[in-house]
């Protein structure tokens, strides 16, 4: 008799919490969010739970573990069942998405775990490679070329694409690859060798004779502060090489008395 009197009376917040596999506080935390009704109070003062209050516990613990927002809990429960269907397939497209985001975040992860801390797309990797092979760089001449890219792809994201382009069809020319190995040569020269002149020149005229190649990220010219990030990325390296210093002012001046100011 007494056990069938609980059960008409309802159970306990305490063992609604247990019989619903949540706890007090998420009980109490739901009825806060208004996701469910506070139930009646018996003759003792104890609120009770009837079993249409442990299914409402149920399904909101449920979709919570799903991952449905306890503010669109209430809501979802009491839609129509295409209005529920409709919401549940949203809130599947959202957790998909943040699926996504969660694999994309731990790529990258695996990616700095393994050295890559540069973070390129894997064709600019792999035509840096060839690249380097192809010219003889020094392990410390593939990292500087890897964090200037590093510097383009940050301060002009939307030209990022469009340098690589122009560099990738630049590479092709035999002349270019020339004056590539020049200038990286010219790391070790002493700023007044004659030869950092002379390759200014041979540079300029390069450039004046295929201006498109010219590599400026696409967007760069339009940003307000296009002349400081320009600068950030073309004194890149220099720190630790003066004839480059030497051989960039030349290189700029040619080109502006050539009618083409690329600072």
């Amino acid at each position: 008799m007494r056990s069938a009197e609980q059960m008409t009376d309802g159970v306990t917040i305490g063992q609604a919490a247990a019989f619903a596999g949540v706890t007090v506080k998420t009980i109490r935390h739901y009825h806060r969010h208004g996701l469910i009704d506070e139930p009646r109070r018996d003759n003792s003062g104890y609120r009770r739970y009837g079993s249409a209050d442990l299914l409402r516990l149920v399904q909101i613990r449920t979709l919570a573990a799903a991952g449905v927002p306890l503010a669109e809990i209430g809501a979802i429960l009491d839609a129509d069942p295409d209005r529920f269907a409709a919401a549940l397939v949203d809130v599947e497209r959202r957790l998909t998405d943040r699926i996504d985001d969660l694999i994309a975040r731990r790529d990258t992860l695996h990616r700095l775990a393994t050295g890559d801390r540069a973070l390129l797309p894997d064709r600019v990797l792999a035509k840096l490679d060839r690249v380097a092979a192809d010219l003889g760089f020094t392990p410390d001449d593939v990292t500087m070329a890897r964090e200037g890219l590093v510097l383009i792809r940050a301060l002009v994201p939307e030209g990022f694409d469009d340098y690589v382009t122009k560099v990738e069809r630049a590479l092709d020319d035999p002349r270019y690859m020339s004056l590539i190995k020049r200038m990286w040569c010219a790391a070790e020269w002493e700023p007044d060798d004659p030869r950092v002149d002379e390759l200014a020149t041979a540079m300029a005229d390069y450039y004046l004779a295929h201006p498109a190649l010219l590599p400026i990220p696409a967007g760069l010219r339009a940003r307000s502060d296009g002349a400081i990030r320009h600068g950030l990325l073309a004194h890149h390296g220099e720190e630790q090489k003066p004839a480059w210093i030497r051989l960039r002012a030349l290189f700029e001046a040619r080109m502006r008395s050539a009618g083409i100011d690329i600072a």
